[in-house]
């Protein structure tokens, strides 16, 4: 067991650290029921209760360790995602059980993700030591531990520069996850990708024999139960190809796997938690590199779908691949099918880094992904399909052109372009998300991130039921 494993136990009775959780409001009763001595060495340490404030205060009674601990949340009644996360942060390391134990649950996940670190490439790896905290509330523990896994699962892949997260390593994962889970793998490359999906070979073919593009397939499950298709999309780096990046925006451009790395952890979490469903993930896999040949714009690329593309910018290089990889999805005809994907720009625009863009064909899939959302403390916001602005795609002389020149609302056209290699009648989701979090939260390191795995992930177990498994 990882150390990780290890921060959330069940309650046995274990020797433990008490921690008591106060806001403004309640502490100056709490206060009163402490000795002058203590709410001295509290008052020395400045603790007025505020949200993620920390004090230790000296055990009258001498009993256990001595000491005790105490954290400001904003509600001791109503515990939210990150309430204490910046407790799990800032306390010593040690043992802790909550004195006031109550709704804990969704907090959990928060405690368990204030402890991430990335240490991979680093030489001496900063160890502060573990806070694990001990809980009765063992059923919301299990899907605190799962979710936070997941969420792991999608920092690590996005913190991983590209050259130890390419294509192939990309595949190396989705059979790990595969074996994990006895999931069956396909995947296509070389000249059967050429012929079968030739927008992910266009994009992909200039990168290094190492890099070569391919399209990832896992299928898990009864066939028959209902099938559930997850696409990501997976361009492990982009220099923008021809139209090449400048470097300021290519720097990130390792994270451009993010919604692979999405579609990865979403699949993961279906499958342990044994959900009755059929579940296709799909992965086009590629690096968008330059090369001499590298495809170009003004190219028309055929896709799998049969529509024409005429490429007006290289550096719109997702949706293609993208389109592609649902093409393959609608032809096991799912009753859900969402993708998640680093796409565009004008996302961050509109919506920051923190909300992930989202957009659906049908009230009832946007509505439940938003409440899902906003009840994990995973909030996304909806964006809309509209239709008149399906004729910025149009071509002079194919079906349809990748990148519009004119600039306006650049990710409802990103996700039109997808629209159309979406079947007629499929229960559709799109998630442009950031993956990266420019500036550290409370239990949200800088770094990759999962914007809209958790509201997806509630929106799926609510749609498909409970575990089959004991």
């Amino acid at each position: 067991m990882n150390q990780l494993d290890a921060l959330i136990q069940p309650d046995r009775g274990q020797k433990a650290i008490p921690l008591h959780l106060v806001d403004k409001a309640s502490l100056p009763l709490w206060l009163a029921g402490l000795t002058a001595a203590q709410r001295a060495v509290l008052a020395g340490q400045g603790f007025e209760g505020g949200a993620g404030e920390t004090a230790i205060v000296p055990d009258a009674a001498g009993a256990g360790e001595g000491w005790f601990a105490v954290g400001g949340v904003a509600d001791p009644a109503n515990l939210a995602s990150w309430c204490l996360a910046p407790l799990a942060d800032r306390l010593p390391a040690g043992t802790y059980r909550l004195a006031n134990p109550g709704a804990e649950g969704p907090a959990l996940i928060g405690w368990r993700l204030a402890q991430y670190r990335f240490d991979r490439y680093r030489s001496d790896p900063s160890e502060k030591g573990a806070r694990l905290l001990l809980t009765h509330a063992l059923g919301s523990m299990n899907a605190a531990l799962a979710e936070a896994e997941a969420v792991i699962r999608v920092r690590d892949l996005v913190n991983t520069p590209a050259e130890d997260m390419g294509p192939a390593q990309l595949e190396a994962e989705v059979r790990a996850l595969a074996k994990a889970h006895h999931a069956v793998i396909h995947v296509v490359s070389g000249d059967a990708l050429e012929r079968e999906y030739p927008m992910i070979h266009a994009v992909g073919r200039a990168a290094a024999r190492s890099h070569a593009p391919r399209l990832i397939e896992l299928e898990w499950g009864d066939p028959a139960h209902p099938r559930l298709a997850i696409v990501g999309k997976g361009v492990c780096f982009d220099s923008g190809g021809l139209d090449m990046k400048p470097s300021s925006a290519m720097a990130l451009m390792k994270k451009d796997m993010g919604g692979a790395a999405h579609a990865l952890a979403l699949a993961g979490l279906v499958m342990g938690a044994g959900l009755p469903v059929r579940l296709h993930v799909l992965v086009p896999a590629v690096e968008n590199a330059v090369s001499g040949n590298a495809f170009r714009p003004g190219d028309v690329l055929r896709s799998r779908a049969g529509l024409s593309v005429e490429i007006t910018n290289t550096d719109a290089e997702g949706r293609l691949v993208l389109g592609d990889a649902l093409v393959r999805a609608c032809e096991t005809k799912p009753e859900l099918l969402i993708d998640f994907a680093t796409l565009t720009g004008a996302a961050r625009v509109a919506l920051g880094p923190d909300l992930p863009a989202m957009f659906s064909r049908t009230d009832e899939t946007a509505n439940g992904l938003l409440a899902a959302g906003l009840e994990r403390d995973d909030p996304c916001w909806r964006l809309p399909l509209h239709e008149g602005y399906r004729e910025m795609l149009k071509s002079d002389v194919a079906d349809l052109q990748n990148s519009p020149s004119g600039g306006f609302a650049g990710a409802t056209v990103a996700a039109l372009f997808l629209d159309r290699f979406v079947a007629e009648g499929v229960d559709w989701a799109h998630f442009d998300t950031f993956a990266w979090r420019p500036a550290a939260k409370p239990g949200r390191p800088k770094g990759g991130e999962a914007l809209g795995l958790r509201a997806s992930w509630g929106l799926i177990q609510s749609r498909f039921g409970k575990s089959h498994t004991p």
